[in-house]
């Protein structure tokens, strides 16, 4: 009998992951293609999935009718029960059925959840959290994203809208987030937090290795870790605020859920996570009750950029 695939795809705002894996659960193909999603529209993005899954069907040499399933991770509010997303805000989806033109076209299952909801699960099952059935994972990138495994299942919450831990409030006069509150977690502890620090700062006269790096956007994660070896003292507040503000959070987080570990992901903390964890769980403990604490571990994520396509992969029904 011929060997059966999962294809599973890592879709985000400037770029889409894809890998093959074989029965194995192992990965025999993967390619990376830049998305400009600005100003496209649904079909643009749909059509875009739909190169990348023959792309690699392509440049693997794997025939269609090998597939099993293809599963995708995306940013937004999304139905993972109806493949329809909700709301996304780097994409241009709005109530969209991705599901239907996928399967139609491939005639195989489509899966799709959010992208760090996906992410955490697949910390869960292959990576930081293996063999823990109560998750908190926080993935720090462009913006804050999160996840929550609560006694072994992924937890979505009412109309897969929870884990919003990007805009826990932690400061009502603090920086303005880009969902219209002040002082969301998002705003200090991202990138897009971080180098609107940074901006101030420069715009104060302070010199950086950052200034020209965010003059018009977010800092590209290895800067980060350029400017804190060459001791930016910019960079270093930056870090620091918002790793003060990631171990308030995590202290919430920990009392609220009681989680045996505490994940840490994305793009920020895989160029640069020791610092990050190194600093949080030294503040960490001033936020917890320490009954609580005490059972708690926390850790990087352990599958890097992979994280998100190893939790597509365990979305798949065999």
């Amino acid at each position: 009998m011929a060997e059966s695939y999962n294809l599973c795809l890592d879709i985000g705002g400037t770029k889409v992951l894809g890998v093959i894996f074989n029965s194995k659960r192992e990965i025999v193909y993967r390619m990376k293609k830049k998305t400009k999603s600005g100003g496209d529209s649904s079909q643009n993005i749909e059509d875009l999935i739909i190169s990348v899954v023959k792309d690699l069907l392509d440049g693997s040499g794997i025939k269609k009718s090998q597939i099993h399933a293809i599963a995708a991770g995306a940013p937004g509010v999304i139905n993972q029960d109806s493949g329809i997303v909700l709301f996304s805000p780097n994409l241009p989806w709005r109530n969209y059925n991705i599901r239907k033109p996928i399967e139609d076209m491939f005639g195989v299952p489509f899966y799709i959840g959010n992208d760090v909801n996906v992410g955490v699960l697949g910390e869960y099952k292959f990576g930081a959290a293996k063999g823990y059935e109560n998750v908190v994972g926080l993935f720090v990138g462009t913006g804050m994203g999160g996840g929550l495994i609560l006694n072994g299942e992924l937890y979505t919450g009412n109309q897969f809208k929870a884990a919003e831990y990007g805009h826990m409030i932690l400061d009502p006069e603090g920086p303005l987030c880009n969902c219209g509150q002040r002082g969301c977690l998002e705003a200090f502890s991202s990138k897009q937090g971080m180098s609107a620090y940074i901006r101030q700062q420069v715009s104060r006269g302070r010199k950086s290795a950052l200034a020209e790096a965010v003059q018009d956007g977010v800092f590209k994660s290895k800067l980060l870790k350029a400017a804190l070896n060459s001791n930016d003292p910019v960079a270093i507040e930056a870090v620091n605020r918002a790793c003060h503000y990631l171990a308030i959070a995590s202290g919430n987080l920990v009392n609220t859920f009681s989680p045996e570990i505490v994940v840490y992901g994305g793009g920020v903390i895989e160029a640069v996570g020791d610092v990050f964890l190194q600093k949080i769980v030294s503040e960490v403990d001033r936020y917890c009750m320490p009954s609580i604490r005490e059972t708690v571990v926390f850790k990087k994520a352990a599958l890097g950029d992979d994280s998100i396509l190893y939790g597509a992969l365990s979305m798949i029904k065999k």
